[in-house]
């Protein structure tokens, strides 16, 4: 049984730089709904916080390029982004979304449970990671 069937979130890891860049963004950001806010807040909280050279293979992080499929069927290639880089027609997912957020410190194979911003429940599992493009602090 995965832990999203038990109810416990999978654990994550996040790099030092992505952290500290992703702590400042959920304290200073002021155009985002508080309960993404909240959310990424929580994730921070219960990421494991590792040296940028020491990240496993295979582990999201901004700027990641990797492909994911949720429950509905859907599968999707994207790239995790800052919200000023984002642009869904382009496939980059601002880390300030519900489905960004769930995405982060995920290790490929893992899968979570989010809440859309429709208040629906959505389960996702990370397909594949690929490399990383170099994100733009926003």
């Amino acid at each position: 049984m995965s832990s999203t069937q038990t109810g416990r979130k999978p654990a994550i890891q996040i790099t030092q730089t992505d952290y500290d860049k992703l702590a400042l963004l959920a304290d200073s950001a002021t155009h985002v709904s508080e309960a993404v806010l909240d959310e990424l807040s929580a994730e921070l909280d219960r990421a494991r916080i590792v040296p940028d050279n020491k990240l496993r293979d295979k582990v999201v992080r901004m700027g990641s390029r990797l492909r994911y499929s949720t429950n509905n069927g859907d599968s999707r290639d994207v790239t995790l982004v800052f919200p000023g880089e984002a642009d869904i027609a382009e496939g980059r997912i601002s880390i300030l979304t519900p489905i960004g957020t769930a995405l982060i410190g995920l290790s490929e194979g893992q899968s979570i449970e989010w809440v859309a911003r429709d208040g629906k429940s959505h389960r996702l599992l990370v397909e594949s990671v690929g490399e990383v493009a170099e994100p733009q602090a926003s």
